[in-house]
């Protein structure tokens, strides 16, 4: 017998038991004569389907249709008259219900009918999953991102997690190198310990010695007590070196000691502290020059690199462009108390088009702005500064960044075909007709890329 639940609504006693006993030799079936007797049905089953007669004796079937639909809009309801009444039928349909039977009618119809609404059910809520697994998939403790890149990223931060393995993350600034930094430690063993952040390039060389390592009382003016630094506080937890490129060399030969024997002294300090801490660095630089120039210790290097992440550019993976446009439009109107629904096309595209110099940050930031001035409904083109139109009116050729290691040609042309066909797809509704004639494509051609890229 199949799992799902049919439920009856039909006070004529000898039809309601020659329905009941037709569906159940394949559906769990429950039987109610009035409105009242379904409503407590509603409440203590998991009905899947109902089969609801019009003319009931405590009212008019369709206030309970009207009640399901707006408490329980995923259930499928199948309205019953004995009248063939056209304006009844209409009601019916305007208020939800899958399909309109006129009794009498034969079973065999009727079984048709149930097993083609159960089939449509299991659909949508085997792509309702689908849909949770994508955004699990593509929101990674609030990096998003859906293009190969970015999950081969995500695969590679959980891969790492559970080691206290260096990490060296690289990309350019506004990437989010602190977001994998923090979803790194997050899942790691060390995620109830404290995760210690430091700007290495925000403060002079004398300040950020005493900021990592911490100073005694009396070790310099102004120094009134003592106080522990960065790496005593990230003990048994995980310190986040960002621009770590910026550095000193005398510096980093204090850090690099950190790394080999987990032990420091204070500035002022002739006595060792132990401390037992991941580390965890970042730089926009490119560190394999630094080491050539000189600027940048070899041994340091190769002991913050032994396990490299690349964050690529905006401008790298533009296929995240419209996926970025709306999980920001969703958090700051829920941040700010705001109602924004959206983009108008020609901003939608202009978006999508722009090279984001300053990455995810930059977006995140002009989207802020523009949720905050619109406020509700959809942002127009006068919103939107002139700058951004700028590559919307012409054909758009870019130099991706080329990292050191190399990258997946084909992998990246794959990126930029699914976030054309994603953004056609978004701009059409979903409509399939159209946002071929967009991509300059037969439907075929889009449906046989759909399948293949397994895109929803």
């Amino acid at each position: 017998m199949s799992h799902w639940q049919i439920l009856i609504v039909e006070d004529d006693v000898t039809y309601q038991k020659s329905l009941a006993r037709y569906l159940q030799k394949k559906f769990s079936v429950y039987v109610a004569s009035s409105i009242k007797q379904a409503r407590k049905l509603f409440q203590t089953r998991e009905i899947d389907l109902a089969l609801i007669d019009i003319n009931l004796p405590d009212g008019n079937g369709l206030t309970l249709i009207d009640e399901i639909h707006q408490s329980k809009p995923e259930l499928l309801m199948i309205a019953m008259t004995a009248y063939n009444q056209p304006d009844t039928v209409v009601q019916a349909i305007q208020r939800g219900v899958f399909h309109y039977l006129a009794k009498p009618f034969p079973l065999e119809e009727l079984s048709h009918l149930v097993e083609t609404a159960f089939r449509n059910l299991r659909l949508e809520r085997e792509n309702a999953r689908y849909q949770k697994v994508l955004a699990e998939q593509y929101q990674f403790e609030n990096i998003i991102g859906k293009s190969i890149a970015m999950l081969n990223m995500f695969e590679m931060i959980e891969k790492i997690s559970k080691t206290d393995s260096t990490v060296l993350i690289r990309g350019e600034s506004g990437t989010g190198k602190e977001l994998v930094a923090k979803a790194i430690h997050v899942n790691s063993h060390r995620a109830n310990q404290p995760l210690v952040a430091v700007n290495c390039g925000a403060l002079t060389e004398e300040l950020l010695e005493s900021e990592l390592f911490g100073h005694t009382k009396g070790a310099f003016t102004g120094a009134h007590a003592s106080r522990k630094g960065r790496f005593e506080t990230a003990n048994e937890g995980t310190i986040f070196l960002d621009e770590v490129g910026d550095m000193s060399p005398r510096l980093q030969v204090k850090v690099l000691r950190v790394l080999q024997e987990q032990k420091f002294e204070p500035v002022g300090s002739s006595e060792s502290v132990s401390v037992n801490v991941r580390i965890i660095a970042a730089t926009h630089q490119d560190l394999e020059t630094a080491v050539k120039n000189k600027t940048f210790r070899e041994d340091l290097y190769y002991r913050l690199n032994v396990i490299p992440i690349y964050i690529p550019a905006l401008r790298e993976r533009m296929g995240d462009v419209p996926l970025l446009l709306n999980h920001f439009v969703e958090k700051i109107n829920y941040d700010k108390k705001k109602n924004v629904t959206g983009f108008t096309d020609e901003v939608f595209d202009a978006l999508c088009k722009y090279d984001w110099p300053g990455n995810v940050r930059e977006l995140e930031n002009l989207i802020e702005r523009l949720v905050v001035l619109r406020g509700q409904g959809k942002i127009i083109s006068k919103d939107l500064p002139e700058k951004y139109f700028s590559g919307t009116h012409k054909q758009r050729f870019y130099l991706a960044h080329l990292p050191s290691e190399g990258v997946d040609l084909n992998a990246m042309v794959d990126d930029f075909e699914s976030g054309l066909i994603h953004q056609a797809l978004q701009r059409t509704q979903g409509n399939k007709n159209q946002a071929a004639r967009l991509l300059k494509i037969k439907r075929t051609t889009l449906v046989e890329k759909l399948k293949r890229k397994k895109l929803s």
